[in-house]
């Protein structure tokens, strides 16, 4: 049979088909690059409209008459002035234009990398927030971490920076071991070596969980804007006090949240206690306290380490002694005490008189000791007295005189410190690193926060009296006299250290110059009778 030829056009309409396939398309973009203005306005005005139905739904209904009111007067006010319309249409067209300028738009939700970090996290939780009794639980093995994760973060690296989590109302979000199970879970699962801050509302059956970022340890020492009877221990997160300082970074100033340890007759904390590893900061800082003491009252110290940290503060103004020996430790503070039992007299006496205190017990008197129970041992085998039974005067009674107490000392020699010193310090400093069962023993409540293993020197964490722990960086106020201080830093500490107006013990006062012979002469010739 004689093959029958196709027709034709069969045999020629797939070139046909190409050839219109390729009119269209050419013609479709000459189109769009014609009307591309337009399909970008278009795309604004949808945009602005679907943005402003989200707003008018998300406004409260009892606050949708009165929004509705002021769009109504703008209109109003628009539709008067002259070229009002015209040019309200001009502004609408503009914003549309700028809301519609790019029509692709970012893929909405985490990356793969992101959503198995947050499934992870998910899966983790489930042995916590999961029970068998539960019909409709919120956690299980395969589930939806989108419902349990209503809000998420994440910083440049991918890791985790905020995380909203729901959890079932049966969990006991009450108890302090259950807390810190959770904790430590996300702790380990969203990141380690990080400050995690956490924040539980039992109410909302809600925790979130936020990366801190590291605390300034730039920053010198310097005078610091506050009023007499306020001390800087360091600074905190900005979300911790309601208060700014402006310090000076080089050239540069920027307000920064501190610490403040207000001592005094009114202060409910009149003295301090500081503990921490060799090498955590505490001389550190109680060099910072030393020198912002000097500008209104006196201070003696007492350096148990017997290293001089110490030594560049011996004969300044104010600084009415600095002692590294067990006589001199026992002399000093049996003054001390002597002192404050001689202003508590002046005091009681004056107001039984009806007169304001002698102004001799207004001015204030620090008592700095480092490392006092380095003394206990050698007194005990000197067979003389403990230097901290002296304390308990200035301790239990300082307050109303104007005498402040602080203890700096080890966490392997915190059993050695007396009872004085742990009934009557309030205010609480932990410094280095430390675990939570050292933290929750020392300031009396854990940390809101994940302490860390590695930290910088002077980084730790504050509580005055019953308030809320912070964390802390104290600013950096080494010894001037150390040959590994930078030059920055050394230069700081001179600039704020009293001059040498007093001759300390072993000093002597500088002669004064000798009279010119000629002045004597002179003198001498005038007092000769003519």
């Amino acid at each position: 049979m004689a093959r029958r030829p196709l027709p034709r056009i069969l045999s020629t309409g797939s070139a046909q088909l190409a050839r219109s396939r390729e009119l269209a398309r050419t013609a479709a973009d000459s189109a769009t690059d014609v009307l591309h203005p337009l399909i970008t306005i278009a795309r604004g005005l949808r945009r602005l409209a679907s943005g402003g139905r989200r707003k008018w739904a998300d406004t409260p209904k009892d606050r949708r008459g009165p929004l509705l009111f002021l769009v109504a007067s703008l209109i109003l006010v628009v539709a008067l002035v002259p070229y009002g319309p015209l040019l309200a249409a001009i502004a609408l067209m503009a914003a549309a234009a700028w809301q519609g300028r790019d029509g692709t738009r970012e893929p909405e939700g985490p990356d793969e990398s992101r959503i198995k970090r947050l499934q992870s996290l998910y899966e983790a939780l489930v042995p916590y927030f999961s029970a068998a009794e539960d019909p409709a639980p919120l956690y299980g093995y395969g589930g939806e971490w989108a419902k349990a994760f209503p809000s998420y973060e994440f910083d440049d690296s991918g890791r985790v920076s905020h995380l909203v989590i729901r959890y079932p109302a049966y969990f006991t979000d009450g108890e302090p071991e259950a807390r810190a199970r959770i904790e430590h879970l996300l702790t380990a699962k969203a990141g380690r070596g990080r400050e995690y801050l956490f924040t539980w509302d039992e109410e909302g059956n809600q925790l979130a969980v936020t990366a801190l970022a590291p605390l300034p340890t730039d920053v010198a020492a310097q005078r610091f804007v506050t009023a007499p009877g306020e001390t800087v221990l360091g600074f905190t997160d900005p979300s911790e006090v309601q208060r700014t300082l402006p310090l000076t970074y080089g050239e540069k100033q920027r307000d920064v949240p501190p610490v403040v340890w207000r001592t005094g007759i009114r202060s409910t904390e009149p003295h301090l206690l500081t503990l921490g590893q060799p090498g955590s900061g505490t001389s550190t800082l109680l060099r910072s306290i030393a020198l912002q003491a000097l500008q209104h009252g006196d201070v003696v110290i007492v350096d148990g380490g017997g290293t001089g940290e110490y030594a560049c503060l011996t004969g300044r103004d104010g600084v009415l002694a600095v002692e590294c020996g067990l006589a001199g430790v026992l002399a000093s503070l049996e003054w001390a005490a002597t002192e404050t039992e001689r202003r508590l007299i002046a005091v009681n006496r004056a107001r039984q008189a009806g007169h304001p205190p002698p102004d001799d017990t207004k001015r204030p008197l620090w008592i700095l000791l480092d490392r006092p129970t380095a003394f206990t041992h050698l007194a005990a085998a000197d067979g003389r007295k403990d230097p901290q039974v002296l304390l308990q005067v200035p301790l239990r009674h300082g307050r109303a005189v104007n005498v402040t107490v602080i203890v700096a000392d080890q966490f392997d020699s915190a059993d050695a410190l007396s009872d004085a010193v742990r009934q009557h310090t309030r205010a609480r400093v932990v410094l280095g690193p430390a675990t939570a069962e050292q933290l929750k023993a020392v300031l009396g409540a854990p940390p809101h926060t994940t302490p860390l293993a590695i930290v910088p020197p002077g980084r730790g964490y504050a509580r005055l009296g019953t308030g809320a722990v912070h964390r802390l960086q104290v600013p950096a106020t080494p010894d001037p006299y150390d040959d590994a201080t930078s030059e920055t830093h050394r230069q700081a500490v001179l600039d704020l250290l009293p001059p040498k107006t007093t001759p300390a013990d072993g000093e002597s006062v500088p002669e004064p110059d000798p009279v010119p012979k000629e002045a004597v002469v002179t003198e001498a010739a005038v007092a000769e009778p003519s």
